[in-house]
């Protein structure tokens, strides 16, 4: 490890901070934990120390010179960016403000159409004009992974004044495409290239043997650090990579967009969560991929599913056959204390840490019970493949963002849906990919697909579209 590395300078000041016990007479009102919930006091006190503000010496997020600038400089430097920014707001904040950064109203945009919400939220609020890239569909895995580089050049062909294109490197269930190679061509037409690597923080560990956009040369890339390394929820790093991406707006855009009181133990999280990974060692990932074999072979094949390949090896995913319900062999794991990311009407996906945190022997029990039950299970399904939902072309939305703000809304029932402009999004969650966007034509397909995601009551927002969604009320002629 580089000796700079072994640094952890926002952490280390925040607990010199709580060590000096100080008398709290500033916010938070819990002071320092001494105000509490009797009952949860002793549970959450440690925590509630290291919970402070903008204090001499903590340094300012918004307007970092002391040991926030200096955590995210190592950051940057770990990762190999420009410069990276601590975010306490999820990547969906990071979402945001590299869109607002980035593009002008109408501009147009190419987007991956299998993009997480906050990517079409950002597109909307900077009032672009989006042109949805299908991604590909893969027939194994029956589900949609990436936009091809064939798609891509089409698109840039098509859209050649485009001012940006928008992927998500990987995708949910920890696959990848040829991104490099799509940069390049993008970059070759002065085209943007901005990265929602969600799922991809640990890519930066040499020994996955897996690229991160930041090294693929990416222009903007966003990663959740919560998710795949050892970080507090809602805590993610915005890498910097290009003079393509004008810092000041960016800094202005995330100044407006995150809480003017940021969480000190989120971002003292992303401090540690960079020196774990800086510090992660080869004896450690070996030990990482002994327990994942481990793991797949807990996970093997059954009767029942399908134990699919990832090019990210912390991904399992579980591909129900046709016979069973997906549901209910979720309920069966939850039943076991098992508990999976996301399930789908076909799969089920979980995700292991960087390291061991399950016996492989207590895993094998528990699984061998589920398969037990699944024998003598009455609960089974004929699904139909009605996963080609996306529209198979390259398209713009029917109304742009600025027309949608004059038109008049009204409910419609899902039977009447197909062939009408939707006037909200739809969005199974997780993993919180719209399968209707606003201001998009519904299609029929679409229709059926959420009306059986339904009927296996699969989590949606918003929570109560059952029976039907709000559309735009657009009269012939206009």
């Amino acid at each position: 490890m580089d000796n700079k590395q072994r640094k952890i300078p926002l952490y280390q000041k925040v607990k010199d901070f709580k060590d000096n016990k100080p008398i709290s007479l500033h916010v938070p009102g819990h002071k320092n934990g001494e105000i509490f919930v009797s009952e949860a006091k002793g549970y959450f006190q440690p925590f509630l120390q290291m919970d402070l503000t903008e204090l001499n010496g903590l340094d300012d997020l918004h307007a970092p010179e002391g040991v926030i600038q200096e955590a995210q400089e190592l950051a940057a430097a770990w990762f190999q960016s420009n410069y990276t920014y601590f975010l306490v707001n999820g990547s969906t904040v990071g979402n945001l403000a590299m869109i607002l950064a980035t593009c002008d109203p109408g501009d147009q945009v190419l987007v991956q159409r299998n993009c997480h919400k906050s990517i079409l939220h950002g597109m909307e609020l900077a009032g672009v004009q989006p042109i949805f890239l299908p991604p590909a569909y893969d027939k194994t895995k029956q589900r949609y992974t990436g936009p091809t580089v064939v798609t891509i050049k089409k698109a840039i062909d098509t859209y050649p004044t485009a001012k940006a294109v928008i992927l998500t490197y990987p995708d949910y269930f920890g696959n990848t495409f040829p991104l490099n190679e799509i940069i390049n061509m993008a970059h070759s037409r002065n085209i943007t290239v901005l990265v929602d690597e969600a799922h991809g923080c640990h890519f930066s560990l040499p020994y996955l043997s897996v690229a991160s956009a930041v090294e693929l040369g990416a222009d903007i890339v966003v990663q959740s650090a919560h998710k795949m390394t050892p970080a507090l929820t809602m805590a993610a790093y915005l890498h910097v990579q290009t003079s393509r991406i004008d810092s000041q707006k960016l800094s202005y855009y995330l100044q407006m967009l995150q809480s003017s009181s940021p969480s000190y133990p989120i971002m003292a999280s992303l401090d540690l969560a960079r020196y774990y990974l800086a510090s992660y060692t080869r004896e450690q990932s070996e030990d990482l991929f002994t327990y994942i074999e481990q793991m797949r072979t807990c996970f093997t094949d059954s009767d029942d599913w399908i134990l699919e390949q990832s090019n990210d090896p912390l991904k399992l995913c579980l591909r129900v056959k046709g016979r069973v319900n997906s549901q209910y062999v979720k309920q069966l794991f939850e039943e076991e204390k098992l508990f999976p990311e996301l399930t789908t009407d076909k799969h089920i996906l979980f995700i292991l840490g960087l390291e061991p945190t399950i016996d492989p022997i207590i895993l094998t029990e528990k699984i061998r019970r589920i398969k037990d039950k699944l024998i003598f299970s009455s609960k089974r399904a004929t699904i139909e493949d009605k996963n080609h939902y996306f529209n198979e072309d390259i398209t713009p939305l029917v109304l742009s963002y600025a027309d949608m703000q004059h038109q008049k809304q009204k409910w419609c029932s899902w039977d009447e849906a197909a062939g009408k402009i939707a006037a909200e999004a739809i969005i199974p969650y997780p993993p919180g990919i719209p399968l209707i966007a606003k201001g998009e034509e519904i299609r029929e397909i679409t229709v059926r697909k959420i009306q059986d995601l339904f009927a296996q009551k699969m989590s949606f927002q918003p929570n109560n579209r059952r029976n039907g969604l709000y559309i735009y009320d657009v009269t012939e002629g206009e």
